[in-house]
C-alpha cells in the first residue's frame, strides 16, 4: 500500500527523510505530490505536510528547513527544546491541527544528517566533534532512539486514519564489532620494538611485566590480546556474524598495530575472514589523507584477496563531509564509525542503518552509515564505571534499542577479553552481554 503525501516543494532533504521514515523504517511506499488537485482526488492513505491543513487530511505543521539547500546557522527558536509525552523535541511548531506539536521530519532530518557538524565548532584534541556540543545531549536525550521511537508514534496516528495501511515487521538485532588495533599484546612485534619495551620496563622496574612479556615470548603464556578462539567460538555458540575492523597503517605513535607483512597477523586476518566480515580500520595518520587511505584498503585487499568495503575510523575520528567524500571515492559501501568516544548513546538519534546524506553537496549518497551504540573504552576509561556498572548500563541500551526493534552495534577490543590488569572481569561481563543480547532478540 503506498501513501501520497502534499508538499509545497519538492527539494532532496525532503526526499531524503522521507524514504528514511517512510519505507525504510516504516516499510511502505510513498509518492510526493505539489498538486492540491491530485492529492484532493487520490482515495487511498495520504498525507500532507505543509503550512496550513486544508480539509481533515492527516497534516502536520512544516518548518523550512526541508525546503532549503543551504547550510545555515539554526536559531534558537527553532532548537527550543520542548517535552513531548515522556520525552524531548525540537523544531517546535504552533498549530492545533498538526499531528506533532514539533516539526518530526525537520528534526528527525537535523540529527540523521548531523547538520550541527557542518556548522563551526570546536574539536578535541583528536579534531573530533564534541559530545557536549551535540543537541540530544543538551536534550538529555543521547541514550534515546528518538527518530525510532517518533517514526513509531507518526505509524500509530496513520494507523488511526487508515486502518488498513500495513506497516513491515521489524525484528532486534544484534551486532557485535571488534577494532583490531593489535592482535598481540608483546609478541609479532619485531625485535626493535620488543627490545626497546624490555628496556623501558627495566628503567622502570616493572619487574612483573618484564616476567609476563619473557613468558609469553618463549611460548610458556598465551598473549592476552590474543583472544580470538574465545570469539570464534563465541561466534559458533551464539550463531553471530560480527565484524572485525583492522588496523593496518603504517606504525606511528597513535597506530601501534602489527606490520601488515608479518605472516602470522596475515594469517589471522584471513582466519578471522573465515568466520566473520572484515573491515578497514584506518589509521590514525591517514585522517583525512585519501591516499594514504587508499593505500591501508589495497594492502588489507590483498591479504584477504576480496573486495574491502566496510569502514570505521581508529579514534573514531569523522569529519562531515569530508571523511565520507574519501569513503566514497575509495568504494566503502558500510561506515561504522558513528557514535562518540566519551559517551554511550546515538550520536545520529537512529538505532538503524541510514544513508549519508552530504548536506554540502545536497544530495543522498549509497554510503550506508551503521551507528554504534556502546564502546568499552567509553565504559571504562571516559565514564569509570565497573564491569557491574557497565554491563547494567549495557543492559539499558540493549533495552532501548529492543523497545523499537531497531540494531543493536556493540564495538569492542580484543584487548579488553584478556580479562586481565585493567580489563579484570571483563571478558566474563562480556559472555554476559552476549547472553542478555541473543535471549532479547
Amino acid at each position: 500500500m503506498e501513501i501520497l503525501i502534499l508538499v509545497k516543494k519538492k527539494t532532496n532533504r525532503l526526499y531524503y527523510i522521507f524514504e528514511l521514515i517512510f519505507k525504510d523504517l516504516l516499510g511502505i511506499d510513498f509518492k510526493i505530490t505539489t498538486e492540491n488537485e491530485v492529492f484532493t482526488s487520490y482515495n487511498g492513505p495520504k498525507f500532507h505536510y505543509g503550512d496550513c491543513q486544508f480539509w481533515n487530511e492527516p497534516f502536520q505543521k512544516a518548518t523550512s528547513l526541508l525546503f532549503e539547500r543551504n547550510i545555515r546557522s539554526i536559531q534558537d527558536n527553532e532548537l527550543k527544546i520542548i517535552d513531548h509525552n515522556d520525552l524531548k523535541a525540537i523544531f517546535p511548531v504552533y498549530n492545533d491541527k498538526s499531528m506533532f506539536d514539533f516539526d518530526l521530519f525537520a528534526a528527525s532530518f537535523y540529527l540523521v544528517s548531523r547538520y550541527e557538524e557542518y556548522l563551526p565548532h570546536v574539536r578535541d584534541k583528536y579534531s573530533r566533534f564534541l559530545v557536549e556540543d551535540s543537541i540530544l545531549f543538551k536534550m538529555n536525550m543521547l541514550e534515546k532512539p528518538l527518530v525510532n521511537i517518533w517514526t513509531m508514534e507518526l505509524g500509530e496516528k496513520l494507523k488511526g486514519f487508515f486502518p488498513d495501511l500495513q506497516f513491515k515487521k521489524r525484528t532486534f538485532k544484534f551486532v557485535p564489532t571488534y577494532d583490531v588495533d593489535a592482535a598481540w599484546a608483546y609478541k609479532n612485534k619485531g625485535f626493535l620494538r620488543i627490545s626497546a619495551a624490555f628496556f623501558r620496563d627495566l628503567l622502570n622496574f616493572d619487574f612483573d611485566e618484564i616476567k609476563e612479556r619473557w613468558q609469553v615470548l618463549t611460548g610458556r603464556r598465551r598473549d592476552p590480546f590474543y583472544t580470538f578462539d574465545d570469539q570464534i567460538k563465541w561466534q559458533k555458540e551464539y550463531k553471530l556474524r560480527p565484524i572485525y575492523f583492522i588496523l593496518c597503517g603504517e606504525y606511528d605513535v597513535n597506530d601501534k598495530n602489527i606490520p601488515l607483512k608479518n605472516v602470522d597477523f596475515q594469517n589471522l586476518i584471513k582466519r578471522l575472514g573465515d568466520y566473520a566480515d572484515v573491515g578497514i580500520h584506518p589509521s590514525f595518520s591517514s585522517f583525512l589523507k585519501i591516499d594514504k587511505m587508499k593505500s591501508e584498503v589495497h594492502n588489507l585487499s590483498k591479504v584477504l584477496n576480496r573486495e574491502i568495503t566496510k569502514s570505521r575510523q581508529h579514534f573514531l575520528r569523522l569529519s562531515l563531509p569530508e571523511s565520507y567524500e574519501h569513503l566514497i571515492n575509495l568504494d566503502i559501501t558500510d561506515d561504522y564509525t558513528m557514535g562518540y568516544a566519551s559517551q554511550v548513546g546515538f550520536r545520529a538519534g537512529i538505532a538503524d542503518t541510514f544513508r549519508f546524506f552530504n548536506l554540502a553537496q545536497n544530495n543522498s549518497t549509497n554510503l550506508y552509515i551503521h551507528p554504534f551504540a556502546v564502546m568499552d573504552g567509553t565504559l571504562r576509561d571516559y565514564l569509570d564505571l565497573d564491569c557491574e556498572k557497565s554491563l547494567e548500563k549495557i543492559k539499558q541500551m540493549i533495552t532501548e534499542v529492543r523497545k523499537i526493534n531497531g540494531t543493536f552495534v556493540l564495538l569492542w577490543h580484543n584487548e579488553t577479553l584478556s580479562g586481565e590488569k585493567r580489563w579484570k572481569g571483563w571478558r566474563t561481563m562480556y559472555k554476559n552481554i552476549l547472553d542478555f543480547a541473543i535471549k532479547s532478540e
